[in-house]
This record gives C-alpha cells, structure tokens and sequence, in this order.
C-alpha cells in the first residue's frame, strides 16, 4: 500500500476535528442546527488553513444520511454513510470542486452552470466548489453572477480564495464570508504533537517549535515540513537536525546579540556576526528572529504581568526574553525593532548580505543612547592623552627631574628624548616671569601643562614596562564619583551577598538582575527591603526565587520586600565601577609604555579606540 502524506492522512473529516478555526466551526455549526442556510458562502485565508476541508465538511453535514439511512441536515456527520464516504474519496457525483487556477474561462464556468438546472442525483443538496475563485476572468464572473444570487433551492455555492480583494463586489455581496485565520504557531505544535503520538515517530519538543514557527500558521505546510524532517532524520525528529533542514537559526545566538546590543557590546555583536558567517546561516533571518524576539520583549516590558508567565513557561526562549525584556529600556527596544524591520529591506542592496547585517548591528550600537559602560571604550575618556609628535624637543622642567634610565636598547631606533609631563586636568595659572619655552615653536591652541606647587603632576619616565605596575591616575572621572564613596554598611553587606550567589550559580536570569540592579534599604532579622529602579524586574517569580537563594545561602529572612524607586549604589553599578578602572588602568599603563611612547612619536602611531581591554 502507498504511503500517505500526512497533510493528506490527517485531514479533518468533521468539525471537532478542525484546529484553530473556532470562529468559522460555531458559526456554520449553529447555521446548521438552527437549518439557517446561506446558497453562497465564501472562504478565505492564507495557503493550508483548512478552506477545502471546511467547504468537504459543510457538503457532507448538507447530505449526510446517518448511519441507519434516516439522517438529515446535521453539524455532525457520520462519516460512515455512502454520501460521507464519497466526498472523502472524491466520488460524490452531487458534490462538485472546480480549480478556477485551471479552468479560468467564461466556458468551463457555463459547463458547471448547464448542471445546476438538474436536481441532485444520491444527496439532498448539490455544491458547486470553485477553489482559487479570485482566477476566474470578469466574464467568467458576469456568467455566473444571475446564477449566484438566485440559485434553485437544491443548489449550494462554495467558493475559496487566498486574494479576496480579487474578487469583484458583486460576487462578494451575494456571498456569507468566513475568514481562515493563520495558526498560532501554539496550536501547530500542539496538533503535531497528537499527530507524531499516533504516528509513534520519537521527536524533541524542540524540533516541534522549529517546525511550528517554520510553518507560519499554515498547517499544512507544518505537516509537509514534519514529513520531510522524518525522513531527513532517519524516523525521528530531533533538534539539530530539523535546524540544519530549516537552515534557521540558533536562537542562542540572537540572544547573545541583544544581550550583547543591550550592553553595548561592540567586540561581541561584530564577533557574532562573524560566528554567523562561518556557520552559513541566513542574514535574513537572523535579523527575523531577532524582529520577533524583540516584538515579544516590547509586549513584556509593556504588560509587566505577562513576564511571570514567560518566566514559569515550558518554552526556555520565553524565559530568556523576559530576562533581556529587564535588562533593555522600553525605547531602545522599540529603536532596535525597527531599525531591524528596516535592515531586512537593504539585504539586497548590498553587495554581501553579512557585511550588510553587520552594519545593520553596528547601527544599532550607533543609535544606542550613551552609558557609563560604552564610555570606557575610548581611550581619551580614560587618560589625558599628549601626542609627543607635537612636543618633540625636549620640555625644560621648573624643578630638576631625576635623570631618566637609559631606554631599551635597539639597533633601529635612537635613545627617545624625555617625554612630556601629563598634568591633571584642573586649570592652573601660569607663573610670572618668562616661560623657559618661549623660543620654541608656536604651541597648539590647547594651553601647554605647567607645574605648579599646588597641582599634582604625573611624570612618566621612560621605564621598561616591568617596572611601571604602580601608574596612580588609573582610575577616569566617571568612575571615581563610584558608589563606594557614599557606600554604607548594607550596601557593602548586600554586594558582598549578590557576589556570592552569583559566583554559586544560585540565581539567574530575571532573579540576578533583580539582585544585581536593586540597593539593600532596610535590614532586620528576618525581615529585607530592597529597591530598584525598574518595575519591570519586581516579579513575582522572581522575587520568591531571590528569597528562596536567599535562604538556601543560611540567611534566616522570611520576608523580601521590594519597593520602586531612585538608588545610588547596585552591585551592577559597582561592577561598571570595577570594569571602568580596569579599562582605566590597562589603558593608563599602555600609553606609559616607553615603546608605545616611541612608536607614536617617531612612526606617527596611534592607539585604536576600544582595541584596549583589561587582561
């Protein structure tokens, strides 16, 4: 016996088998028990929505004659009658489907028409069906229109199209429309799973998901797509593989972009896009599935409530977007939903769609408001920086230095004069008298360092790099105004506590950033307190798992309390802190090396932005 198809296989015989189409299933069933029937109906929806299955159903619940030959008009057919049998197989000589793709003239529309004056031969009713009904020509549609209004008593029109807007007013007006509506990709997976359970084909839940979301709210395309990832798997469905079929991507992956995007990640936003490259997979979609991704996130950060149920949900993507729906401000999302809206249209415009996603990523770091994070990237927001090509003659110095160490030796290069003293950046008034620099060359506009007893300087001396580990100024404005000044006993007790659960692994996602963006108020006993900024981390779930690690951590608290408001010191912001003097200091310590200082001066070298990171 051949082997059927399971679009084929699996096709609804009546109207409580129909999945998704609710709207349209209660309104024919109670048509039909109330014996409230139209002689014209209309169906449309998108490919694979069940338009055919549902004009089939309707002609057997109009002919069917019940098991025992004494049925009349129902909502239920049998299925085991000869008139329910015939449509099934296509035999019913009463029941008529015409493909108008195929038979589009005025000629096979007056053929169809020459039956109607014929009363029915085995049913009660005869049904004319024109599938793809938007393909018939005008005059094709002018034969049929006298027709259509008023046909004989026996007589039912069914008509199906993917274009409605096709088909002219006059047809539309003398028809009951019913719209198909695409599925949900929920209600794809949950009817493949009954479907592989009667199959007995093993398969991942996982691989489910890809073929639900890869149908795009067409059944059968979702059992079309989970034949051919049965054979593709050998009898079973399993993750990788239905991913390598679809060629879609690693979700993974597009969270380690907006995770990325959402801290202002430039290295690994480009090296994903690289990552991306490498592995051949679609720019196109990509930048699809980060669409959706973000779609849901804006729908989270605008219904709070919705966020505990992502969390709780079976679905591990659900999860991960309402933890990125916290980290990302509601604007930026909107920012970067559209600006990846847009980035998929100029795909095609450039001449290699990587190099295009790439720069649809880099703008969206280019659009990024600007953080404390993505301002360490530049080396100039950390150190004063003094070019020595500009000050190549040695400075006289006010007081005497102690001489300088001899420089490395090399062959290539001659003995570097000192280099330039790097002042603080407070203002300082020049001393009177004549300067001993006069007679040198005009200086830049930028007003030349001069020491004075009152301002601290900082020398740096032509030193090899293994003695130059105490550098002082390490540290740049913004990260010295760092919470620990105005840090108190809770803040430090809270930060030490958040860094020992996250070092244990005891919280993550919504939970840690909850721990790690809220400030420690209020301390009793049993009884904490702890604000944050953003209502969007104060969930539920989120808080019971905090309290729960909490505990299980031997802090004898029965009660978290979490309250809204402004807060100076996080263990998030301590953090930036730490990682901004980092920055600071590898920066600091690369710029005072006396090869680096020979390099810029005498080769004209320059530093480039962000390409400094802490070992």
């Amino acid at each position: 016996m051949s082997y059927i198809v399971l679009a084929r296989k699996y096709r609804p015989r009546n109207f409580t088998e129909m999945v998704g189409q609710e709207h349209v299933v209660q309104a024919l069933s109670n048509a039909l028990t109330q014996q409230r029937l139209h002689h014209a109906y209309l169906f449309t929806g998108t490919r694979g929505v069940g338009k055919t299955t549902v004009s089939r159903i309707l002609a057997k619940s109009l002919n069917c004659q019940g098991p025992d030959g004494q049925g009349g008009i129902t909502a239920t057919p049998c299925g085991v009658c000869q008139a329910c049998q015939d449509i099934d197989t296509g035999r019913f000589v009463d029941y008529t489907e015409l493909d108008a793709a195929s038979n589009r003239g005025v000629d096979e529309v007056q053929q169809l028409l020459e039956q109607a004056v014929y009363k029915p031969v085995q049913g009660r009713f005869k049904v004319f069906m024109i599938d793809e009904v938007h393909m018939l020509t005008n005059t094709a549609f002018n034969a049929m229109l006298k027709t259509l209004e008023e046909p004989p008593e026996y007589l039912k029109f069914v008509l199906a199209t993917t274009d409605p807007q096709k088909v002219p007013v006059t047809v539309l007006s003398r028809c009951l429309q019913f719209n198909l509506r695409p599925m949900a990709p929920e209600t794809v997976l949950e009817h493949l799973v009954r479907v592989l359970a009667a199959e007995q084909v093993p398969a991942e839940l996982p691989a489910l998901r890809l073929l639900a979301r890869a149908a795009r709210g067409s059944m059968r395309d979702a059992l079309s797509l989970t034949d051919q990832a049965i054979a593709f798997g050998s009898g079973q469905l399993q993750e990788a593989a239905v991913r390598l079929m679809l060629g879609a991507v690693d979700r993974s992956h597009v969270f380690r972009l907006l995770e990325a995007l959402a801290r202002g990640d430039g290295k690994t936003v480009v090296d994903m896009a690289e990552l991306l490259r490498l592995h051949g997979v679609s720019a196109a979609a990509t930048l699809e599935d980060m669409s959706a991704i973000l779609q849901r996130m804006a729908v989270l950060q605008a219904v709070p409530e919705r966020a505990s149920a992502a969390i709780e949900s079976q679905d591990p993507d659900e999860a991960e977007t309402a933890r990125l729906a916290a980290l990302l401000p509601a604007d930026e999302t909107q920012l970067l939903y559209s600006i990846c809206l847009h980035g998929r249209a100029e795909l095609g415009l450039a001449p290699d769609e990587y190099a295009a996603l790439t720069m649809v990523l880099l703008r969206l770091l280019a659009f990024k408001p600007a953080t404390p994070v993505a301002a360490t990237a530049m080396p100039s927001a950390a150190v004063p920086v003094a070019t020595p090509v500009q000050t190549a003659a040695p400075i006289a110095r006010p007081s005497p230095a102690p001489p300088a160490p001899p420089p490395l030796p090399s062959p290539a290069l001659p003995p570097p004069p000192p280099p330039p003293v790097l002042t603080a950046p407070a203002p300082v008034a020049p001393p009177a008298g004549p300067l001993p620099w006069e007679d040198a060359p005009p200086a830049p506009p930028t007003p030349a360092p001069v020491a004075a007893p009152t301002a601290p300087t900082l020398a740096i001396e032509a030193t090899p790099a293994t003695a130059l580990a105490p550098v002082a100024p390490s540290v740049p404005p913004a990260a010295s105004a760092a919470p620990a000044e105005t840090s108190t006993a809770l803040d430090d007790h809270w930060a030490s506590v958040v860094q020992a659960l996250v070092a244990a692994e005891a919280i993550t996602a919504l939970a840690r950033e909850l721990a790690l963006q809220s400030q420690l108020v209020a301390c009793t006993e049993t009884q904490w307190c702890l604000r944050t900024e953003r209502a969007s981390l104060n969930q539920p779930v989120a808080r019971e798992r905090l309290t729960s690690a909490l505990q299980a951590a031997g802090h004898q608290l029965t009660e978290l309390q979490i309250e809204q408001g402004p807060t100076n010191d996080t263990p998030a912001r301590r953090q930036t802190a730490t990682e901004q003097a980092r920055q600071a200091q590898a920066q600091a310590t690369v710029l005072a090396d006396a090869r680096v200082q020979t390099w810029m001066r005498d080769f004209a070298a320059h530093i480039v932005p962000g390409s400094i990171k802490p070992g």
